[in-house]
């Protein structure tokens, strides 16, 4: 229980400091026999800070309840 709050704790302020995270796939727009083209399409993954807040507080609590026991 203690590890899995340690985590938390790491990935909630991982969350706070990297808001987002963006990527690049490659899409077929045309394909006519031996013609193809290809574009190149940015993605991006954007979560709350407030997810990160709430990684970090639940970490703590696991491990503040751990070192009672």
């Amino acid at each position: 229980m203690k590890i899995f709050g340690i985590i938390l704790i790491v990935v909630g302020v991982i969350m706070f400091i990297i808001t987002g995270v963006s990527y690049t796939t490659e899409e077929t727009v045309i394909d006519a026999g031996p013609i193809e083209v290809n574009a190149d399409k940015e993605n991006q993954i954007n979560w709350s800070p407030y997810a990160g807040g709430a990684a970090l507080v639940s970490g703590l609590v696991l491990v503040a309840l751990s070192r009672k026991r």
